[in-house]
């Protein structure tokens, strides 16, 4: 897919009310002004130390190293109480260096099995808690050693994603090391047998709070055991027998919160724990397909008690724990927040439903199971925005995850959910997510671009985006030092660059070069952030005016970097796709020329036309076909603002070369770089490929074929047999660039016969006869037209040139008279007899006028032909064919119309070849058809009005 589907942490109060606002400190009135500079040397110590709290820890020792006194208090102890190392590698080396401040740490957030090898070197002997994400790969050799070295940690949360390499081996360990332990949430784990958990229960007395998340196999009996245990969750594990579970949990004694979501637990083993239980609160069963069946659940009924569950508002079911009546609705979750006197008991239970239920519908929205629309538009939305302002940073990010996530139908065609999207919108999310993105806290920055990139594939999302000042905020998101924050951010611009209304603004915003910038700094190693930022610059670069904006900003040479180096299909894609924007606008800038000129630009090209990944080399070949300017080729360059569904990078490298191919150096470097072999190759394995590969295949060559040195070569190569081919494609645009080509290789005597050989007449002819392009049947006549105006062709005439050794006799008669006859039924489509003969009769503008409007082909203006094209058509009114006096008329009434984008050229080189002559005779000859007369006297009105208006 085009775009990708992916989170500024906000300030606690004194009342634990969060602040999403990053402008937490007045900065302009800290220090003394002098001269309108602002003294940073004479900023109070508590001043400097609360915006050193709001850095990274890379960052904070960036700023520390500027002098000696902010050294002194970057080392405070206060900043290092709590670490969060997940942005950025955190290895061995980087702990040791960090160990001498960390002896007061308090608080980890680590990322991946390298950073958890690397936290015992920290020696934070006071370490009292530790978040792990991303540990698939974290063993129990790792978890063992980090608790028998931290044996005064109080919690240990190592999820959401799945601990596959943790046993029970490790919990012991846990459970031996970690006496003080009250809080432990693991998910993933295969099997959680009963030694593990009864070594809890006995050496861990203040364990209160349990969840063994998403696990193969846990022991019910053995988890019965833990008697200090007040909040359970065993969401998402399977193989659970709840009748074990029914008969024992109720029997704990301090159990208040069982979380059981995403289970097969029925009603009847509901209803038992919610009546048996004498201390349970709160029973949590969201995403229970079996519950849900049951039409009888909903009659449960338990006074003081409460059931989470998809069938119920959970809001109201919320608003039931608090005696205070006005704590309804919605706002249930922010009252609790910024209610002066709290409950303990409660605040502790509403903290944990916090952490559930963002936990429960992040991986709710991962699977996207079937019937749930109702939920997340009448519920799930405004869940997800209420705890994205918790109090809690995990549950904050979480919710942002969830958020960006649960919008997504199908990650690979970028396709979401529009009612889910506008449901946010509607909501306030946009507001709320754009002020989390301002947060200091790169976690949350990072799941809230995430989110908006997401949405913003909804059109009324982004322009809601942009109208909140979402670009500016996103553009300065692309230039953070924080590899995932400037991957999301850059993937919220590529999503928003898809409207033509929001390019300018990116490009205002500083967005071009944030996102050149990105390809330089994460040049190796970050392919989501290279795809990110070359997708965005691929849409930009459609727009005449940002596309030099890249080019100014140094994008040409960071995209061919990317093509000549990056080994990642989604990186060689859009850079490709970029590369074809970028030489699309040959008439307006001099970007094609400079994407040619770059060192290494073409060949990197050409090569990716070898790609096997189908999509690479369609938009190389598209770079190929924009070099024509001298022979029949379309005159327009194309643009690829959008990638298509199956598009790949040998697709979008094909489009490169296509566009490339419009500058006359660049269509020789690309032919003697070894294009036109690349390009016949490709062409001939493409017959099944994908429309998009077809067409841009077939284009490529046409844009080469301009040359005639180059159309020869592509005879000799066999790029004949594989166009004709294409021509035989069902697809429309397909027919246009097959035509076009053989339009242009048909000029030359030998390819003419190549394609009679090839049993192209006919295939010539059915384009004429059926496709719906009117483009491509007035191309097919002209080839066939070429084909058969008497240039050396004799009855039978003998297959030679100078590199082939057999022999071979074509038949002429047969192919020629087939043609003919095509090339004049072609041309009565375009005809009408009564304005023939009111034309006739009269010299009259409209009569003439309305002949044109008949005959016009819109897109035909586009054509561009050399000196010796227009010759031959001119010659071609000579000729004893009425038929193709007819054909030659015509086509010069095509390229002559006023208003055509190379009408004035055309009309240049006719005059220069003495056309008017010839144009006079054919329309004053009596035994030419009146077709042939009226369109010779349609060109010599045409060229008349562009002469007077080049005297003008």
């Amino acid at each position: 897919m085009s775009r990708r589907v992916r989170r500024k942490v906000a300030n606690k109060g004194k009342d634990g009310v969060v602040s999403l606002s990053c402008h937490e400190t007045g900065v302009e009135d800290l220090g003394t002004e002098r001269n309108g500079v602002v003294d940073w040397t004479i900023l109070p110590d508590d001043t400097v130390i609360h915006l050193f709290s709001r850095l990274n820890y890379r960052d904070r020792a960036s700023l520390s190293s500027t002098c000696r006194a902010w050294w002194v208090l970057a080392a405070s102890q206060c900043l290092w109480s709590s670490l969060d190392v997940r942005a950025h590698k955190f290895d061995t080396t980087m702990a040791t260096s960090l160990a001498p401040r960390c002896m007061n740490l308090q608080k980890l957030k680590f990322r991946g099995a390298e950073s958890a090898d690397a936290v015992i070197h920290l020696q934070a002997k006071n370490l009292c808690e530790i978040n792990g994400d991303y540990c698939r790969k974290i063993t129990d050799a790792t978890l063992s050693v980090i608790v028998a070295r931290h044996e005064a940690l109080e919690s240990i949360q190592l999820g959401p994603d799945f601990c596959e390499r943790i046993t029970g081996d490790a919990i012991k360990a846990i459970a031996f090391c970690c006496p003080k332990l009250k809080k432990l949430r693991l998910s993933g784990i295969k099997d959680v047998f009963a030694d593990a958990i009864n070594a809890l229960a006995k050496h861990c007395p203040n364990l209160i709070d349990i969840g063994f998340l998403d696990c193969l196999n846990v022991d019910e009996a053995a988890l019965g055991n833990i008697l200090s245990v007040r909040f359970l969750s065993v969401a998402g594990s399977s193989n659970m027998n709840w009748s074990v579970v029914s008969h024992l949990w109720h029997k704990l004694p301090k159990l208040i919160g069982l979380d059981v979501s995403r289970t097969d637990i029925g009603s009847t083993d509901v209803s038992r724990l919610l009546f048996s239980s004498q201390s349970l609160k709160v029973l949590c069963a969201l995403n229970c397909p079996v519950l849900e069946e049951d039409t009888s659940v909903s009659t449960i009924k338990t006074k003081g008690k409460l059931l989470l569950s998809l069938f119920s508002d959970i809001f109201i079911e919320l608003s039931s724990l608090f005696a205070d009546t006005t704590k309804k609705g919605r706002n249930v979750l922010l009252d609790w927040r910024c209610s002066k006197k709290k409950d303990k008991n409660l605040n502790e239970i509403m903290t944990w439903l916090e952490w559930i239920l963002s936990h429960t519908l992040l991986r709710t929205a991962e699977s996207n199971p079937q019937g749930l629309d109702d939920f997340w538009l009448k519920q799930g939305a405004a869940l997800l925005l209420s705890l994205m302002q918790s109090s809690q940073g995990d549950v904050q990010e979480r919710a942002a995850t969830g958020l960006a996530t649960f919008v997504v139908i199908d990650d690979e065609n970028a396709s979401i959910d529009c009612r889910r999207a506008e449901a946010v919108m509607l909501d306030g999310g946009i507001r709320l997510l754009l002020d989390l993105a301002k947060c200091w806290r790169e976690g949350l920055q990072s799941e809230a671009a995430k989110a908006i990139a997401n949405l913003s594939v909804n059109a009324n999302v982004a322009k809601a985006v942009a109208e909140e000042g979402g670009i500016n905020i996103l553009a300065l998101l692309a230039r953070s030092m924080n590899r995932m924050v400037a991957e999301e951010a850059a993937g919220g611009l590529w999503n928003l660059s898809v409207g033509e209304e929001h390019k300018a603004a990116i490009a205002e915003a500083g967005g071009v070069k944030a996102l050149v910038d990105l390809i330089f700094k994460w040049s190796s190693g970050c392919d989501g952030v290279l795809e990110r930022a070359a997708g965005a610059l691929a849409n930009l670069a459609a727009d005449d005016k940002c596309s030099t904006e890249v080019a100014i900003a140094g994008g040409v040479h960071a995209l061919v970097m990317l093509a000549r180096s990056c080994k990642f299909e989604g990186v060689q894609e859009q850079a490709a796709r970029a590369l074809a924007n970028l030489a699309a606008h040959g008439d307006s800038n001099s970007n094609n020329a400079a994407v040619g000129q770059e060192a290494g630009a073409l060949e990197a090209l050409v090569q990716l036309t070898r790609s096997p990944h189908e999509g690479v080399r369609t938009d190389a070949l598209e770079l190929i076909l924009a070099g024509a300017e001298s022979f029949s080729v379309l005159g327009f360059h194309w643009l690829f603002p959008l990638v298509p569904s199956d598009s790949c990078p040998k697709q979008e490298a094909a489009g490169a070369l296509w566009n490339l191919s419009f500058d006359d150096r660049n269509r020789e470097a690309i032919a003697a770089g070894g294009g036109i072999e690349a390009l016949v190759t490709l062409a001939q394995s493409c017959s099944n490929a994908s429309p998009g590969l077809q067409e841009r295949a077939a284009g490529a060559l046409w844009g080469l074929s301009v040359s005639e040195a180059n159309s020869i070569a592509i005879g000799q190569e066999g790029g004949v047999a594989p166009l004709i081919a294409l021509a035989r494609s069902d697809a429309e645009d397909v027919h246009e660039t097959a035509a076009g080509a053989l339009w242009n290789l048909a000029f030359n005597h030998s390819n003419a016969l190549r394609i009679v050989e090839e049993g192209g007449v006919p295939a010539l002819v059915h384009l004429c006869l059926t496709s719906e392009s009117k483009m491509a049947c007035f191309m097919a006549a002209l080839a066939l037209a070429y084909m058969f105006d008497g240039s050396r062709t004799d009855e039978f005439t003998p297959m030679v040139t100078s590199s082939e050794s057999s022999l071979k006799s074509v038949s002429m008669d047969g192919p020629r008279r087939l043609a003919l006859k095509h090339i004049e039924a072609f041309i009565l489509r375009f005809s009408n007899a009564q304005a023939f003969a009111a034309a006739a009769v009269s010299s009259a503008p409209a009569a003439l006028a309305q002949v044109t409007e008949k005959a016009r082909i819109q897109e035909a203006g586009h054509l561009r032909c050399s000196g010796a094209e227009i010759g031959r058509f001119v010659s071609m009114l000579r000729n004893s064919s009425s038929i193709l006096k007819t054909c030659a008329a015509f086509a010069l009434l095509q390229f002559t119309i006023p208003g055509g984008r190379h009408a004035v050229h055309h009309a240049s080189l006719m005059q220069s070849a003495g056309a008017a002559r010839v144009l006079r005779s054919a329309a004053a000859a009596a035994n030419a058809p009146i077709e042939a007369k009226i369109f010779a006297r349609i060109v010599l009105r045409n060229l008349e009005h562009h002469q007077v208006e080049h005297s003008i």
